[in-house]
């Protein structure tokens, strides 16, 4: 296990950053890397368009809404092909609006305006998406963006199931997420008020009601039971990838301990990887989730679209510090997870420490 000089590292009590008397110039000298990178992006967000910062991605959601009526009348259809056809197009607006929609929320991406991110968050995340905006916030900005690979903070450990067998965890469970998502909600509301309570009940009601509603009145769905069968369908249609790229950006990295975490722009550039482009999710969960994560966890506040235009800065700047630019593919992970998933996925993982990092 190798040291982290001080310099590099934050005191895990304080949070202050720890310095070594004779290594002044060197700290100032490697904070001055995180902030020379962000002077390089605000320049770029600056001279981007409202087009580019946000009215890229509010086009895909409100493409994603606009879907949804043709895909209730297809699902009324008795030819299996049309049929078909509804069930994709409801899952491929299912999957754009819970995933990229919910976490462009959470980040408050989606306005500049602190009330308006707030309805957005509180619209995305607990009508759409089934669960508590407090606490989909709290555990995605709060843990892991201020913890990213921290141990017993934001080491991703959430997602792990260590009693389930490999190919049951990634291929299998990640199908009852739509049913385990309102019931992980409500366990997370023990302890709030009761006005927030009765909020977040109502608005996941909301959601999955005017779903059930719908399929009733407008697609003719005669039986509960195959309403609410087409609703797990749509709704889990990505989640097996939704899980997948959860845990591959992330478990398998450098791990950190809360007391000598590495400064900000080491515990990125180590502890978070890019997926390669891929049409379909780039589309659906956004590009901040997938090719462009490094870029989302040094610049959370960006849109899926700014972290897409600034990733050549990015990536070029941490090349020539000879900083880490971690890629991989998707099938790569996949094999790698499914190979060493007792490892990965069950035991705890080793701390890293680094040194030499410059």
């Amino acid at each position: 296990m190798q040291d982290v000089p001080e310099e590099w590292t934050e005191d895990g009590g304080t949070g202050e950053r720890s310095r070594r008397t004779m290594g002044e110039p060197e700290v100032k000298g490697e904070e001055t890397l995180m902030m020379e990178l962000t002077r390089l992006v605000q320049k770029t967000v600056k001279e981007s368009s409202w087009w580019e910062r946000r009215g890229v991605d509010c086009s895909i959601l409100a493409a994603a809404f606009v879907s949804l009526p043709p895909a209730f009348l297809l699902l009324g259809s008795s030819h299996f092909l049309w049929f078909s056809a509804g069930m994709l197009l409801m899952g491929v607006a299912h999957g754009i609006i819970t995933v990229k929609g919910t976490h462009l929320a959470s980040h408050g991406a989606l306005s500049e305006s602190q009330a308006w991110a707030k309805f957005w968050a509180v619209f995305f995340i607990e009508v759409c998406g089934s669960f508590s905006a407090p606490a989909g916030v709290k555990g995605h900005i709060k843990m892991h963006h201020a913890h990213t690979n921290v141990i017993g903070l934001g080491d991703s450990s959430v997602w792990k199931v260590p009693f389930l067998p490999r190919s049951i965890y990634l291929f299998v469970a990640p199908l009852a997420v739509p049913i385990i998502t309102p019931l992980v909600a409500l366990a997370h509301l023990r302890g709030h008020s009761a006005v927030l309570v009765l909020r977040t009940v109502a608005m996941v009601t909301l959601g999955l009601y005017s779903q059930y509603w719908l399929l009733i009145n407008v697609s003719g769905f005669t039986s509960p039971l195959s309403a609410l069968l087409c609703m797990l369908v749509c709704r889990a249609m990505f989640s097996v990838p939704y899980i997948h790229v959860n845990i591959f950006q992330h478990i398998g990295l450098p791990m950190f301990s809360p007391t000598r975490r590495p400064k900000r722009i080491y515990q990125m550039t180590h502890g978070v990887l890019n997926l390669p482009r891929n049409p379909l999710l780039d589309w659906m969960f956004g590009h901040s989730l997938i090719n462009c994560h490094v870029e989302h966890h040094l610049f959370p506040f960006l849109s899926d679209n700014m972290c897409l235009k600034v990733k050549p800065v990015v990536s070029k700047y941490l090349t020539e510090k000879q900083l880490p630019y971690q890629e991989d593919g998707y099938l790569s992970r996949l094999q790698l997870f499914f190979n060493r998933y007792q490892e990965l996925m069950v035991f705890a993982p080793p701390i890293t420490e680094l040194v030499g990092v410059q």
